[in-house]
Formats: structure tokens, C-alpha cells, sequence
């Protein structure tokens, strides 16, 4: 794991240009760049007799175009992804009342994520039920015990220890 005095370094080639790249192909410029490089295509129909290497033309250069911006798009959904996630656990540790437990929940299984937001559902079904009866719902009710009971049965059922 790298330090935190690496941070803010120069990014990878491949980094800067997923950066540059959907900054720019993600504007109206770009689509309409898009649109008329389409309206050409179809323009020239006529020209080529709608042969079947017009139409092979915008194939490959749609799937090709396709193709890469999977890859771009998923890079950018990663990074944003992570920023968030990191900005979320930020707000977690420095807030006083809040769930360390919480911090860095991404990487727990699908199955530990529906025990803890199980929880969660049952603490607001109990919060709308007070609030039905004119009873207070305000407050930060503890729940970090359940939090950890609900990790502490997955290291009981693998015999190791959890990250808890």
C-alpha cells in the first residue's frame, strides 16, 4: 500500500487520457459531432447503392466505437465510484456518533450487506411506527452492536477472524 505523501502524483497515460477523453466525448459538441458523422453516412447512401460495404463501414466503426467505450466508461465509473466511497467513509470517521463499522463497506460480501441493511430497514420500520403513534423519532439510536453481532456470525461460521 502506498503512503499517503504518493498522493496527488503524476496519474498513468492511461488514467490521463480515460480523463481527457470523457471529459470530452461527454459533451453536446461530441454528440453532435456523432449525429452528423450519421447524417453524412446516410447521405452517401445513395452514392455507394447502400452496398454492403456502406453498411459495413458504420458496423465497424460503431463496434469499434462501442468497444472502447466500455472500457472508458468503466474506468471512469470505478474512479468516481471510489472517490465517493472515500468521501462517505470520511464523513463516518468524523462524525461524532457515527459507526466506524460503517467505513469501508464495499468490500464486505453481498450476503454481510443485506444482514446490516436489514438492520437498517427495521430501524426505520420501528422509527415510522413511533412516528405513527406521535412518539418522537428523532435521535441516533445504537445500533453498532447489532452491526458487529451481524460480522462476528460470519468469522464464527469461517473460524477466522473478521476485520472488526
Amino acid at each position: 500500500m502506498e503512503d499517503a505523501s504518493s498522493l496527488g502524483k503524476q496519474l498513468s497515460v492511461f488514467n490521463r487520457l480515460a480523463n481527457s477523453a470523457s471529459r470530452l466525448l461527454g459533451t453536446a459538441g461530441a454528440f453532435g459531432i456523432a449525429i452528423a458523422m450519421v447524417l453524412i453516412w446516410a447521405m452517401t447512401g445513395p452514392f455507394f447503392h447502400f452496398s454492403d460495404t456502406w453498411e459495413l463501414v458504420i458496423n465497424t466503426g460503431t463496434t469499434i466505437v462501442t468497444f472502447l467505450m466500455v472500457f472508458l466508461i468503466q474506468n471512469t465509473q470505478n474512479r468516481d465510484s471510489a472517490a465517493i466511497q472515500l468521501k462517505l467513509d470520511e464523513v463516518i470517521r468524523s462524525t461524532r456518533g457515527a459507526h466506524n463499522a460503517m467505513l469501508d463497506l464495499e468490500k464486505l460480501s453481498q450476503e454481510d450487506l443485506d444482514k446490516i441493511r436489514l438492520l437498517y430497514e427495521q430501524l426505520a420500520d420501528r422509527a415510522r411506527r413511533n412516528d405513527a403513534r406521535g412518539e418522537a423519532v428523532l435521535g441516533t439510536p445504537v445500533i453498532h452492536t447489532e452491526i458487529l453481532e451481524c460480522l462476528e456470525e460470519k468469522r464464527d461460521m469461517n473460524g477466522s477472524s473478521s476485520r472488526y
